[in-house]
């Protein structure tokens, strides 16, 4: 299986290159030298400016995401970003400049996740949830794209978009109030987070900042989220 080529959710937006699970002889390298000749062959679907890499269980050291990066800028793609399960994968990624991000968050001492004992990881969803659509999972969720009004997505632990969450989501909806909802643009109908529930704010978002959901004290409140997701849990 070769790596895919994930487009932005709108015009000049991140994508996502994801690699498959690191088995057989392809390096990560070639894996991504293959997605890129396929991705050439659609001239009707440019590469993004910008890529994340969801690298799932590889182990890349400084020397391979070099070469992924040089190999994208001939494209004229810059590596923005790796999500990671490895945690030499991420110190390497900072070490050139990357945003890094783990796929599941690291929880306070003695909070329960949600499911069964080292239960569900993060799920992923290539493509935008549109009107009617409806998508659940037992932990964390990433969606790659868009959340459309008219959609609604449901976890047991962070719900993530990369892209517009302009649907209803609900985080933590077996009771986790740890969780999040963040979002590159966070305008949805409707907001939930374990048992408190919020209306999306009508105002625009912020220019080029990402955003947060968070229960405080009860309430559902937003902020600026940062750069790399999914985000720690609060100590």
């Amino acid at each position: 299986m070769n790596a895919v080529v994930v487009p932005p959710g709108w015009d000049g937006g991140p994508g996502w290159l994801v690699l498959p699970s690191p088995e057989g002889a392809a390096t990560a390298v070639e894996l991504v030298e293959r997605a890129l000749d396929e991705a050439s062959l659609l001239a009707d679907a440019p590469l993004p400016m910008g890529l994340g890499l969801a690298a799932a269980g590889w182990q890349l050291g400084v020397t391979q995401l070099r070469a992924v990066t040089e190999r994208l800028a001939q494209s004229g793609v810059t590596l923005v970003a790796l999500c990671s399960d490895d945690p030499r994968s991420r110190v390497a990624a900072a070490a050139i400049g990357l945003q890094t991000s783990p796929p599941l968050p690291q929880r306070p001492a003695g909070a329960q996740p949600p499911g069964p004992a080292g239960g569900p990881g993060l799920a992923l969803q290539r493509g935008t949830l549109r009107s009617g659509d409806h998508l659940e999972v037992e932990g964390s969720v990433l969606v790659l794209g868009d959340v459309n009004p008219g959609a609604c997505v449901r976890a047991g632990g962070h719900v993530l978009v990369w892209g517009r969450l302009r649907g209803i989501a609900h985080a933590g909806c077996q009771g986790d109030t740890e969780a999040r909802i963040v979002a590159l643009q966070l305008r949805p109908l409707q907001l939930r987070i374990a048992d408190a529930v919020a209306r999306g704010p009508e105002d625009s978002p912020p220019a080029g900042m990402a955003e947060q959901a968070s229960l405080v004290e009860g309430e559902i409140r937003l902020d600026p989220a940062q750069p790399c997701w999914p985000l720690a849990a609060r100590a």
